[in-house]
């Protein structure tokens, strides 16, 4: 089943890069207490995400968190290497918005928001969704309707809900 308004996100880890290495951040100290943009996309580097769906929220960083937002969060189901190289190349942490790796898909897979694609390399990825969340539970959700598609999840829709 689908997350949808009202539900509570699930409890568990997305990862980041630490000095370290690998690091996990559990998802309920993200979101206790605190009002997050949270989006998912299918893949760091890949078209859409970068030259799209990323950029609409680093653009609209200030006017998100001017409504009241503490932390702008998108999450995909690659390995915590390529989100931090991701970062690197796009510099979405300095403009304000957190990265994090959903490596083993298990945040994905509870909010019920994976796909597939195997011709591709993609299995359990995340489908592309905007939402608003606030003290971990869902208030406002938006999810693309066809794959490769990017119209109802950008942070201005995102904006706009707020």
């Amino acid at each position: 089943m689908t997350i949808s308004v009202g539900d509570k996100l699930p409890e568990g880890n997305l990862m980041r890069l630490g000095e370290g290495g690998p690091e996990p951040v559990a998802l309920e100290g993200l979101v206790k207490g605190r009002k997050i943009a949270l989006f998912g996309l299918p893949g760091a580097f890949t078209s859409t995400c970068s030259n799209a769906h990323l950029p609409s929220f680093t653009r609209n960083v200030e006017a998100i968190k001017a409504k009241g937002v503490d932390e702008i969060i998108c999450i995909s189901v690659n390995d915590p290497w390529v989100v931090k190289a991701w970062d690197d190349v796009t510099g979405a942490s300095g403009d304000g918005v957190t990265l994090l790796s959903d490596a083993d898909a298990s945040i994905t897979l509870a909010m019920g928001l994976e796909f597939s694609a195997p011709p591709v390399g993609f299995v359990n990825r995340t489908r592309r969704f905007a939402a608003i969340v606030e003290d971990g539970e869902v208030t406002w959700i938006q999810e693309e309707e066809k794959a490769g598609v990017f119209e109802r999840t950008s942070g201005e829709e995102l904006l706009a809900a707020l």
